[in-house]
């Protein structure tokens, strides 16, 4: 009789980290939110030494600052933030688009990339902004992934995850991002073509515009901190 091979258990640290970082993005833990450890400990249900190793974690990605016997508070994004970390999504998201192009993508890649461009399409069309910032971000996050430069994915991974709070806050008070669907099908003809230079412009463009307009929606509205 041959044995099922038994699912290995996520370590607790692990779990915890998931949990909270994802209730930090989907601002549920809203920022400046101040926890002590037993707070997070009781939230997460968990005990306190793999919620004090999620915390730690978070520290060190600059989602939370940790003081001692105070516990965590989630950081807060400002317009000065936004401005940075869209400066560093522009240029190191156009290399990731320029070394895709370069390299080439298999049928499997650039398939997947289609997709999410078609599931913003149809997200847009239902006038489900949700899921078409999931599919907006599965886009970006293959671009990264493709491109093989695991640095260079890393540092995105991390900077879209500090914008991805705000990102979600403004996504109803922004215009509907019809444009944002063509530019990234522009840069998929690119990569296809394995035009390089023109990868690298397109996607250059788009997140310029994106970030300027996630400024001007912040400035409008008073969004000084979030």
């Amino acid at each position: 009789m041959i044995k099922k091979a038994s699912k290995k258990k996520e370590p607790l640290a692990n779990k915890a980290y998931r949990e909270l970082k994802k209730k930090i993005l989907d601002n549920e833990l809203h920022s400046g939110i101040q926890m002590t450890e037993q707070e997070v400990s009781s939230l997460l249900e968990m005990s306190r030494t793999p919620t004090r190793e999620a915390m730690l974690q978070l520290a060190r990605e600059g989602l939370v600052d940790l003081k001692p016997r105070h516990g965590m508070r989630v950081k807060p994004v400002s317009i000065e933030d936004m401005k940075e970390i869209y400066d560093i999504l522009t240029g190191l998201e156009s290399t990731a688009a320029a070394l895709c192009a370069t390299k080439g993508l298999t049928h499997d890649q650039l398939t997947l990339m289609h997709q999410s461009v078609i599931a913003m399409d149809e997200a847009l069309e239902s006038n489900d902004l949700i899921e078409w910032a999931a599919a907006d971000e599965r886009f970006h996050r293959y671009l990264v992934e493709f491109s093989d430069n695991n640095r260079l994915q890393k540092l995105v991974s991390n900077f879209i995850e500090q914008s991805h709070r705000v990102r979600m806050l403004t996504l109803k008070m922004r215009p509907k991002p019809i444009s944002s669907n063509k530019d990234h099908l522009d840069v998929i003809k690119a990569i296809e073509f394995q035009n390089s230079e023109t990868a690298r412009s397109i996607h250059h463009q788009h997140r310029e515009k994106s970030g300027h307009m996630l400024i001007l929606l912040l400035e409008d509205f008073g969004l000084n901190h979030m």
